[in-house]
């Protein structure tokens, strides 16, 4: 059963109240003096007062050093006594919480930033050698050697916007502007879009660029009169994202099918988008969204894929539930289909 401070604090002054009551009757009915009664009822409420008072300020001071430690940046340190059942306890829990969330944020960031480093290296250093080439007289400026150095500085580019809108998005800074749409029209448009990209040298989108002209994108809505609420723009990343990680992980020759349903409730949309590929295994859909993941699944890469920054998904996932959606990898007899529902309608915010 869980005891409060206060009732600790409580059972302290009727005990030393009822201590001294006694004490003092004993002193009536012995005729011993007052004054050693006295002296013996204070050093007992003294005792007493100390063990109760070093039972609540011995979790307080640590409490003080572990803070102290936190706001120094070690965040290795936790609260000892986070299983009382009484308000220290919930302050220790909470501490050991809070540390347990600030460790997480600070192994998240370094990893962020070497992560960032490690993505803008590649393409500097592509560039660089290019460069160095041209003017040391080893390759010429012709045009392929200028394509190429444009690649590189388009990938860092994409890298650079990508990262800027991972910022809008964890700023809360992004409006979303929801309207009505057709599905059918707008999906198709979507698919005309990366099929005409492939076709004139690759699928342009935030995690990579390449020319798969081979997979084939399928289109299934259902009803064809099919009608949606939410941010086309927002939407229409979400799906480029989408479809290029599905195209990229696509055997030769595979195809990539996006589906459209209905939602639950009026102006809610269900997508899928399903490719053929290796698939991912159970254990690792759970992180497939965090930032950087490109996965340990062998092989999990199609012809022409550049690994990409392990960026889009996140992005992905960001825009979803800044509608208030959810996004997630399901069951799949065959490759990956990953789902996407749209409530059709902001939340509530507070």
């Amino acid at each position: 059963m869980a005891v409060s401070v206060k009732t600790k604090l409580g059972a302290l002054v009727v005990g030393a109240v009822l201590l001294t009551s006694c004490l003092a009757l004993v002193a009536i009915r012995t005729s011993t003096e007052f004054r050693y009664i006295t002296i013996f009822a204070m050093i007992a409420t003294l005792l007493i007062t100390q063990f109760v008072a070093q039972s609540l300020t011995a979790p307080l001071d640590e409490m003080n050093t572990v803070a102290r430690s936190i706001s120094r940046g070690d965040f290795s340190r936790r609260v000892r006594g986070a299983g009382r059942r009484d308000e220290l306890g919930d302050l220790a829990g909470t501490i050991n919480r809070m540390a347990d969330d600030l460790e997480a944020v600070d192994r998240h960031r370094k990893e962020l930033v070497a992560n960032v480093s490690h993505e803008l290296r590649t393409p500097i250093a592509a560039l660089r050698a290019v460069l160095e080439n041209v003017v040391d007289g080893v390759s010429e400026a012709d045009p392929e050697t200028m394509r190429s150095a444009l690649k590189q500085t388009e990938r860092l580019g994409r890298l650079v916007e990508t990262l800027l809108d991972l910022s809008r998005l964890d700023n809360g800074v992004v409006a979303l502007r929801v309207s009505r749409f057709e599905v059918w029209p707008y999906l198709s448009g979507v698919l005309r879009e990366a099929n005409l990209a492939a076709a004139q040298r690759g699928l342009f989108s935030t995690s990579g660029l390449h020319h798969r002209t081979d997979v084939h994108l399928r289109l299934d809505v259902s009803p064809p009169e099919l009608i949606a609420h939410a941010d086309v723009e927002r939407l229409h990343q979400v799906l480029a994202n989408l479809i290029d990680n599905a195209v990229k992980h696509s055997p030769p020759h595979g195809r990539v099918t996006v589906r459209a349903r209905r939602g639950g409730y009026p102006g809610s949309l269900e997508l899928e988008v399903e490719d053929e590929g290796p698939g991912i295994p159970e254990a690792e859909r759970y992180k497939v969204f965090e930032r950087f993941n490109r996965g340990t699944t062998p092989d999990r890469q199609g012809p022409g894929s550049d690994g990409g920054t392990g960026l889009g998904l996140a992005i992905a996932r960001w825009a979803v539930e800044l509608h208030g959606g959810e996004i997630g990898v399901a069951e799949s007899s065959r490759g990956c289909r990953i789902r996407v529902t749209l409530p059709g309608s902001l939340p509530a915010r507070d």
